[in-house]
Parts: structure tokens; sequence; C-alpha cells
């Protein structure tokens, strides 16, 4: 990834940010869950088109699984890079159950707007 990258999350907006010099340069957007158990749900990754191939979409995911991790919450990823990045890297991206992913696409079918 390319140096000089910073994450930050916005909770309220449900959206992790790769800043490069103060400017957003890919970011992931997600949702939570409460039921069947705490979780982040991962809907969309896009990385601005200047910054393709710098591993900035992979530096997201994982910066979502790590926060997860830290607070002890399940990642029930809907977005398919995620699920492909997850798939690559099983030591860092545990696989959510299938009541979770159930829980989190029902969400998705009754707010559209999660998505």
């Amino acid at each position: 990834m390319s140096s000089g990258i910073e994450m930050r999350d916005d909770r309220a907006r449900g959206v992790i940010e790769a800043r490069a010099d103060g400017e957003v340069v890919g970011q992931i957007v997600y949702f939570t869950l409460d039921a069947p158990e705490s979780a982040l749900v991962p809907v969309h990754t896009e990385v601005v088109p200047a910054h393709e191939g710098e591993g900035i979409a992979g530096s997201l995911a994982r910066e979502l699984y790590a926060m997860a991790a830290r607070e002890g919450v399940a990642v029930a990823p809907l977005c398919p890079y995620v699920v492909k990045w997850a798939g690559r890297h099983p030591d860092e991206a545990p696989v959510a159950s299938g009541e979770l992913v159930s829980a989190a696409l029902a969400k998705v079918k009754s707010d559209p707007a999660a998505w």
C-alpha cells in the first residue's frame, strides 16, 4: 500500500475512509447489526481510479476486520470485494455464520438505504 495512507472510521456515516494528503482515496461503506450478534456489515468498497492498484482496497478490508476484532464484533461481508478478500485472508477474516449473513441480507431487504 502507498505510504502516508491514513484510515479513519466515521461510525455515524458508516464509512471507513482511506486518506492521502487529506483527501479521500478509498472507502468501505458499512452498517452495523445488533442481532443475532453485533456485527459490521460492509456493503461497498471503492477506490479513486487514480489510486487503483496501490493496495488501498485490501488495506481498507484489513482495517475493517481489525476494527471488528478490537470491538469484539463479527463481520458479515456483503460487499463482493470484501467477500473475496476474506476468502484470501482466512487468518484475518473469521467466517460469519449463515444466520448472521441472513440477518444482514434481511436488513438490506427491509431497508435498501443500508445498501
